[in-house]
């Protein structure tokens, strides 16, 4: 069979600014067509005075595009259209219909590669419903022959049931089984995090951009095994870890799917419940790919995204940690590593690949989860074995002597949660001081 192939079109309106280079986001496209096995033979941007609201695009380019297709189809298969905006209903049929193949705009390509990516249940089940949701608003009216079956007599007489209503009851019914099986996915995954809220087990989410190297970040940190690729949207079903830290805290780490521009609504609808592990998590180390030349565009569609999800400005800044990942790629230039740092003040340079900065940015990490603990003095009794080593498990000890009677005296760092826990537990022990 060989490899489909496809064209990869850009439209770009010269009188609607846009904040990428039309180029970049050609390459982008292209990247997508990859990603999900296309060899891309033909791309190109194309510049337009106005849309036409059939066809999206004129006359000539139409037929252009068609003629190029009708080429490659006479040693091939015809290749895939890939129209890289979003299309109308009406505007894919009838550019299906002019140019003689197939048309999908970025839209569908987003869903093409998520359902090629989902590999678990819960992540098929997302990617169906989202799939599902953006196919009920094109259902077009391709069987109007049916309505010469009436339905009845007199004035209750009319067209019997359409195929796009049988087609339509038929996706709400699957949609509302999806959704059924989806709320249980969700009671389970809100259960696991009410078992670590319990537990007081810091959560980190790794965000970013796709393609920013979060899943090599993830593998490096954690030593586990994530999907990591040179390609957009490597990794989409979520991925959690244990992380130490040489201090002795412990954390949850969790690997979750990328985000884009222009990320279609269904899709955040459905991933929802994944992403909830962002919105619940106490950190969020957004990752950028700082060899990027759209690394602030790329960041403002990161937090667009958390946006959507719920979290506003506030809790943004207040959770987001900046990870500058790639910098091997970055040359010697100094002004380029000026601006990313004017950029992102307190971000990290690490290189994921190469394990450079990593160190850097674990004790980062660590002082920043360690802003809110508070320094105890905890005096042990010989019968308070318990005590003690429940404190060498859930907090920082920085020193500890013994007296002439065996009695210890330590010395902790503690988050506020344990050391309340610590004196409910073991309300007589002695606390010689607690202090910020």
């Amino acid at each position: 069979m060989g490899t489909p192939i496809a064209f990869v079109i850009h439209p770009e309106l010269r009188h609607v600014p846009s904040s990428r280079p039309a180029d970049l986001m050609l390459e982008e496209a292209c990247l997508l067509a990859n990603a999900i096995g296309l060899e891309v033979v033909h791309n190109e941007v194309i510049a337009l005075t106005k849309l036409r609201a059939g066809s999206y695009f004129g006359k000539g380019v139409t037929e252009r595009l068609g003629d190029l297709a009708e080429n490659f189809t006479h040693d091939i298969d015809a290749p895939v259209v890939i129209i890289n905006t979003s299309l109308s209903p009406v505007q894919q049929r009838n550019l299906e219909t002019q140019i003689k193949a197939k048309v999908i705009d970025r839209t569908q390509l987003i869903f093409e590669i998520f359902g090629a990516r989902a590999h678990t249940h819960a992540g098929r089940l997302q990617v169906e419903l989202a799939a599902l949701s953006f196919q009920r608003s094109r259902l077009v009216r391709s069987w109007t022959h049916l309505e010469r079956q009436r339905g009845g007599s007199g004035f209750l007489g009319g067209p019997g049931e359409r195929q796009i209503e049988l087609d339509r009851r038929m996706l709400m019914d699957r949609v509302t089984r999806i959704k059924t099986e989806l709320r249980e996915v969700t009671r389970t995954r809100t259960l696991q995090r009410s078992n670590r809220l319990r537990s007081e087990t810091p959560t980190l989410a790794l965000i970013g951009y796709t393609n920013a190297g979060k899943s090599t970040l993830f593998n490096h940190l954690t030593g586990a095994d994530v999907l990591s690729k040179d390609m957009l949207f490597a990794t989409l079903d979520p991925t959690m870890r244990e992380l130490d830290f040489v201090s002795g805290r412990k954390v949850v780490l969790a690997d979750t799917v990328g985000f884009i521009s222009q990320l279609p609504t269904e899709l955040v609808e459905a991933f929802r419940s994944t992403l909830e592990e962002v919105v619940h998590a106490d950190v969020l180390l957004h990752v950028h790919d700082a060899s990027s030349p759209l690394v602030a565009e790329e960041a403002e569609d990161v937090v667009k995204v958390l946006g959507d999800l719920g979290m506003d400005a506030e809790t943004q800044a207040a959770r987001i940690l900046h990870v500058l990942n790639k910098a091997d790629l970055l040359t010697a230039d100094n002004e380029q590593v000026t601006s990313l740092q004017n950029m992102f003040p307190d971000g990290v340079l690490v290189s994921a690949k190469t394990g450079d900065g990593v160190d850097d940015l674990l004790a980062h990490l660590d002082r920043h989860l360690g802003k809110s603990a508070i320094l105890a003095t905890i005096y042990i009794t010989p019968t308070d074995g318990a005590a003690r080593a429940w404190l060498h498990q859930n907090a920082m000890v920085k020193s500890s002597h013994f007296d002439d009677h065996g009695h210890e005296q330590i010395l902790v760092s503690i988050d506020p949660a344990d050391h309340a826990r610590l004196c409910a537990r073991w309300p007589d022990l002695g606390v010689l001081r607690a202090e910020a």
